[in-house]
């Protein structure tokens, strides 16, 4: 339980307790990140140590694992600093910066661990019993995994695909329309018995209008989160029909390849994402 209370103060610390200028500039704000780990953290162990553990343990039970959780993760955060900066950011170096994404959080998930096991005596061997083949886990901790998923599912995965996919500016717009027009002056030269030389101009105007982002956001938690619930009552049809949907709001952007590559390779994340973490949440609680 304190371990999936853990993982789960970590993950609202990281994906919505950070601004967006925090997530742009991580080094200018690294101190304000920091303190919100310090004390998402700090209040998970102090609620452990005064319901289920012993005030004279307060060192082993809270200031140790405090302190380890904190100071690993600043170090882990620095180093995932050095290693984005160098990498620019562009459709080609987009699976390098999601493969320090991946990496970076997969440390920050071992060191809590790591801790629970080094100062709060929680044997790898207990972890594995509780999420093992015909065991029980319980309905507090049942509830705090399935949170936990649900968040994965939705700011986790969507942060992954959004640098997975990077930027299409262009791609990203609804076409309109195109409009033109042409304009004539009248300048004299200097032999006036030439008369007066016409010059043309011709403007062309493309016109787009931008999707409201915040919408395909929504759309994306709701998708994924549909499949994550179809795939838990193993209703593997049904994701189809949300494929279907997706392809016919989008079919007339589907003649520009560029656009069609897109939108493959973002809706076939999402419902990798979605299926992989159904089927766990399904092995997990069942």
């Amino acid at each position: 339980m304190l371990i999936l209370c853990l993982l789960l103060a970590h993950l609202i610390a990281d994906f919505y307790l950070q601004t967006d200028d925090m997530v742009l500039e991580k080094l200018k704000y690294i101190k304000k990140h920091i303190a919100h780990h310090f004390l998402m953290t700090g209040f998970i162990l102090g609620g452990f140590l005064i319901f289920h553990f012993k005030p004279s343990n307060i060192l082993n039970y809270f200031v140790f694992p405090l302190i380890f959780i904190v100071v690993s993760h600043f170090f882990i955060d620095l180093l995932k600093m050095k290693l984005f900066d160098p990498i620019k950011i562009s459709n080609e170096e987009n699976l390098k910066r999601l493969s320090f994404f991946l990496l970076d959080q997969i440390l920050h998930f071992g060191t809590i661990i790591l801790a629970c096991h080094l100062f709060i005596g929680i044997t790898f061997r207990k972890i594995l019993e509780v999420f093992g083949e015909g065991s029980k886990i319980g309905t507090v901790n049942a509830g705090l995994f399935i949170v936990i998923i649900v968040i994965l599912t939705t700011s986790v995965s969507g942060h992954v695909i959004r640098i997975l996919l990077g930027s299409l500016p262009n791609q990203l717009l609804s076409f309109e329309g195109k409009y033109s027009f042409k304009t004539e002056r009248q300048e004299p030269i200097v032999n006036k018995n030439m008369g007066k030389k016409g010059l043309t101009e011709e403007y062309h105007y493309t016109i787009f209008s931008k999707h409201d982002l915040s919408r395909g956001k929504l759309i994306g938690y709701i998708e994924r989160l549909l499949v994550l619930v179809l795939t838990f009552y193993s209703a593997y049809p049904a994701i189809g029909f949300i494929v279907a949907a997706k392809s016919i709001a989008r079919f007339k952007q589907m003649d520009d390849r560029d656009w069609a590559e897109y939108f493959l390779l973002g809706t076939l994340t999402s419902m990798f994402i979605g299926i992989s973490l159904g089927i766990v949440l399904r092995e997990v609680l069942t």
